[in-house]
């Protein structure tokens, strides 16, 4: 049985940081590249960051650069992110995701961590 299980959501002042995790099972974890999500209500869902089944690639939306960093531990099958000098603009319900990088492409969502930034 898959499981994606986001952890770490929770209420932070403007300025402050947070990280989440992302504990996975059920799939073969280093043949997947994994993702973070986000969706603000009345919002379409956007990519936040992404990482390569290595770790050796990453790449970031604008919005976050330079503040969110993505990273995984394959040894644990668990992806994060660290959000630093969050904005309320960040808000939002955070997703994990991954997607099978060689194979049938097989994509799994977990249930999403909420995150609020409010002084």
């Amino acid at each position: 049985q898959v499981q994606l299980v986001e952890s770490g959501g929770d209420l932070v002042q403007p300025g402050g940081s947070l990280r989440l995790s992302c504990a996975t099972s059920g799939f073969t974890f280093s043949s997947y590249a994994m993702s973070w999500h986000r969706q603000a209500p009345g919002k379409e869902r956007e990519l936040v960051a992404a990482i390569s089944t290595t770790g050796g690639s990453t790449n970031y939306a604008d919005s976050v650069k330079g503040r969110f960093t993505i990273s995984r531990d394959n040894a644990k099958n668990t992806v994060y992110l660290q959000m630093n000098s969050l904005k309320p603009e960040d808000t939002a319900t955070y997703y994990c995701n991954a997607q099978q990088v060689v194979g049938v492409g097989a994509n799994y969502w977990g249930q999403g961590t909420q995150v609020t930034v409010s002084s």
